[in-house]
């Protein structure tokens, strides 16, 4: 199975600031904001859902390619992709944008004040899902609210079996619009906070929900995940981290253990539990591409972990 996973690509400039915001920001003088961090540490790093989806996917060796609009500053990150034998085939150059960018400064207290400039992702809707041939699964992660909606659309129409993935985007989406997504899907994918959202928005429980899909994710951080099968809870344990370096792109590591798990038809013991040492490889590195395996690696690690083998 072929999976497209349309979602965002994106530059994360982060910048760590040797103090506590606290100590600069007063409380009473908010409404005459004007302050300045000196941030002699900074990285900037390839990000987005769907590249940070696809570079896991090739990872563990499965099949993938991202569809994204991107702006014409993207060439640092293309060769990056060539380099890691993901495929630029569905990635479009939108003429005058920058690709999507997000500044995060973070202080000793681990705060983070963050500015997102989405650039061409607002433009994801100028990709189609029928421009991508072979195709027979997919996934709808963050990206421009239109693309969003369209892709979704063309998965239900095209009847390839999709995931959806909302996660930062879900609130661009009323609960009527969220309720036309997970009857679109065939699963549906939150962390615990986007799960909350999503059962007050559309006024469904998480049981309610999971009878319109085939499953429903819900992960939780170092507490595991839960994998909701029309009334049956499947728990998922956390993997033991040897170190937490940063947890960003944890969930999109995650997701390709997902897709990895339904391309090979393992069962959701198994997948959730791929995707959870994902996940957890992930946290290990600073950054969302730094981590690198073989699949045999990979395999060793869980059996130590799981104590039982997979084959994909």
């Amino acid at each position: 199975m072929s999976a497209l996973i349309c979602g965002s690509f994106a530059y994360d400039t982060i910048m760590v600031f040797h103090d506590r915001f606290r100590n600069h920001i007063l409380p009473e003088q908010v409404h005459i904001l004007n302050v300045s961090f000196l941030v002699p540490d900074m990285r900037r790093e390839f990000g987005g859902c769907a590249g940070n989806i696809a570079y896991n996917l090739k990872l563990l060796g499965g099949e993938g390619v991202p569809m994204g609009t991107v702006g014409t500053d993207f060439q640092p990150y293309a060769e990056w992709m060539d380099r890691q034998g993901v495929s630029r085939e569905h990635l479009k150059i939108i003429d005058g944008q920058y690709t999507a960018q997000a500044y995060i400064t973070t202080d000793q207290d681990d705060n983070q004040i963050t500015a997102f400039h989405p650039g061409a992702m607002n433009e994801s809707h100028q990709n189609q899902v029928t421009q991508a041939e072979g195709i027979t699964l997919g996934l709808v992660s963050p990206d421009g609210r239109q693309g969003m909606i369209e892709h979704a659309q063309q998965f239900a129409e095209a009847g390839i079996p999709f995931i959806f993935d909302p996660g930062q985007g879900m609130p661009m989406f009323d609960g009527e619009e969220l309720i036309r997504f997970a009857e679109q899907a065939s699963w549906l994918a939150f962390n615990d906070y986007e799960a909350r959202l999503m059962q007050e928005r559309t006024g469904k429980s998480i049981s309610q929900l999971s009878e319109m899909v085939q499953a429903i994710i819900v992960t939780r951080g170092g507490e595991g995940s839960s994998i909701h099968v029309r009334g049956k809870i499947i728990e998922i344990p956390p993997a033991q981290a040897t170190s937490v370096q940063d947890p960003t792109g944890c969930g999109d590591a995650y997701r390709a253990g997902l897709l990895y798990g339904l391309q090979n038809g393992m069962d959701w013991e198994t997948t959730g539990r791929i995707a959870s040492l994902m996940g957890t490889i992930k946290i290990e590195h600073a950054g969302t591409q730094n981590h690198h395996f073989t699949l045999d690696e990979f395999k060793a690690r869980f059996r130590n972990t799981f104590h039982y083998g997979f084959q994909e």
